[in-house]
């Protein structure tokens, strides 16, 4: 599986946030608080929702799965002149990604094993220190093994 490789320019976020480790995984938690509030952010740009996750520069490399991390549910706006209450902004840092189109279950891990573990170290890439996310578009169906979406990673050139 190869990416795409895309230039992204800063984007405007507004979203819920949760501390979180793959050992105490709370992303359902984060969802389920958000979805029925995300009807409240009434300037996005587009229906996408996007799942991000800023880790600490070593996550990966002293990885274990209980290193926490902060995981975001949020859409992009066009600006932050109306914040939801129970909602916060977040600046995402554009910047050189590699894009992976992923169609299966959201709970199988070995799409990131592959892109971490395989195809990053025989890439011309290494981790950029900035956040992962993914898009989830029209396509993407929770619990499905038929449901797609796109995953981004920070690269820069090695």
């Amino acid at each position: 599986m190869q990416p795409r490789i895309e230039t992204i320019n800063d984007k405007k976020l507004i979203g819920q946030r949760l501390r979180m480790s793959f050992a105490d995984y709370k992303i359902g938690e984060l969802w389920r608080r958000f979805g029925p509030k995300r009807k409240e952010v009434t300037n996005n740009l587009n229906d996408v929702l996007i799942s991000l996750a800023i880790y600490e520069p070593t996550h990966f490399i002293d990885f274990k799965p209980t290193n926490e991390f902060e995981r975001w549910a949020a859409v992009e706006v066009l600006n932050y002149n109306n914040v939801p209450s129970e909602m916060e902004t977040f600046n995402l840092q554009g910047g050189l990604y590699a894009v992976f189109e992923y169609k299966g279950l959201n709970t199988d891990n070995s799409i990131f094993q592959y892109i971490l573990g395989t195809w990053l170290p025989n890439s011309d890439f290494k981790l950029d220190n900035r956040p992962h996310f993914e898009i989830l578009g029209e396509k993407y169906k929770n619990n499905d093994p038929e449901s797609e979406e796109e995953i981004w990673i920070p690269i820069m050139k090695k």
